[in-house]
């Protein structure tokens, strides 16, 4: 396991709105799919959110994130990280979620678990240092989600988070907290 470091400051993650592999059940990890009009609504449904001012948004460069923020912060410019992309899941990419290996082990041309861990928390707290004194919001995938439990709050990577619905994570003292927004 890797040594886990604390970001510097509390922070928010976003799943992306609906895509057509999850209303289909595929395995789309670096896969670019689109969002279904669900996905749509339902990043649309995020402009209507009252966020603390400032924020520092970014997103994932997968069209799915982009899109989800774009739709959800309509007026406002976000920056793509690398890093905040959800994990390759190899040879398994494209079948049906039913086919998803376990999550520690490595897919055949895919990124290994403690490799994605690392990425999170090095683009996670360089996200959150170059943030000053805004919030980071940062529209992703549930691999990043889940990966950011894992190395911040509960260990466990818990249950797949919903589609477009803020979670918080809250930096109490030398602690990470997951809470709603």
């Amino acid at each position: 396991m890797i040594a886990t470091r604390l970001p510097s400051r509390s922070f928010c993650l976003i799943r992306h709105g609906e895509t057509t592999a999850n209303a289909a059940e595929i395995i789309a990890g670096v896969t670019d799919v689109p969002l279904t009009q669900m996905g749509c609504d339902q990043a649309r449904a995020l402009s209507h959110w009252l966020w603390p001012e400032p924020i520092a948004l970014y997103a994932s460069p997968m069209s799915r994130a982009q899109r989800t923020a774009g739709l959800a912060f309509p007026h406002r410019t976000f920056e793509l990280h690398d890093g905040l992309r959800e994990r390759d899941w190899g040879v398994f990419e494209g079948q049906p979620l039913s086919n998803q290996p376990v999550r520690e082990d490595t897919p055949d041309r895919g990124e290994s678990w403690p490799d994605m861990l690392m990425r999170v928390q090095t683009t996670i707290i360089e996200i959150c240092a170059a943030s000053e004194a805004a919030l980071p919001v940062m529209v992703c995938h549930s691999g990043i989600i889940r990966a950011a439990r894992v190395l911040w709050t509960t260990g466990d990577v818990g249950q797949r988070p919903p589609n477009a619905i803020p979670v918080f994570f809250e930096k109490a003292g030398q602690q990470m907290l997951e809470k709603p927004l």
